[in-house]
């Protein structure tokens, strides 16, 4: 079936009160969930309870909000979640990577809240024109939450050598925000 076709009905669902939503939300986007999760949290059983919660949460916002993209606002949703789970988690399990990477982004992008759509896009837009390597890199680590050390192992690099890149792309990031009005 056609992932638009899918999506609409899916939303139609939601709007309907229909908790089949949340059974073909699973469905189709349960797996992309789960891992998206798991690799924030670092475990399944705190995973599938972020999974679960995005559940509620979309069943709770869609209506009145009709997402245009149901996958990235599930993904968001589980992702946001995800990050919350993991600094609760973090003082029992020492995840320390993920705290680095966020700091690591965090030293490129603005800190004002109400930039933060405007400044996702312009990311969007300068991750387009880096090489497909760096982009993969930089979603990797920063999206996906891998480390430096899996996205070695996956791209068959050293680690020195995706360290390097990452800096090299967060400072082009840096540069390119700030000559778009955006500083740190």
């Amino acid at each position: 079936m056609d992932e638009k076709v899918t999506t609409q009905s899916i939303v139609a669902l939601y709007f309907a009160r229909d908790e089949r939503a949340i059974l073909e939300t699973d469905r189709v986007y349960g797996k992309f969930c789960l891992g998206l999760s798991q690799g924030i949290v670092g475990n399944k059983a705190d995973a599938e309870e972020c999974v679960s919660d995005t559940y509620l949460k979309v069943w709770n916002t869609v209506p009145p909000k009709e997402p245009p993209s149901l996958k990235s606002y599930l993904a968001r949703i589980v992702r946001n979640l995800s990050i919350d789970r993991y600094r609760r988690n973090r003082a029992a399990s020492k995840h320390i990577d993920f705290e680095i990477a966020l700091h690591e982004l965090s030293e490129c992008l603005p800190a004002e809240e109400e930039t933060q759509g405007e400044v996702i896009s312009l990311m969007e837009t300068f991750l387009r024109g880096e090489d497909a390597l760096s982009r993969k890199l930089f979603m990797g680590r920063y999206w996906h939450a891998l480390s430096v050390k899996e996205l070695a192992n996956y791209y068959g690099l050293t680690q020195n050598a995706v360290t390097k890149r990452l800096t090299r792309t967060r400072e082009k990031l840096r540069v390119y925000l700030a000559e778009r009005g955006y500083t740190v």
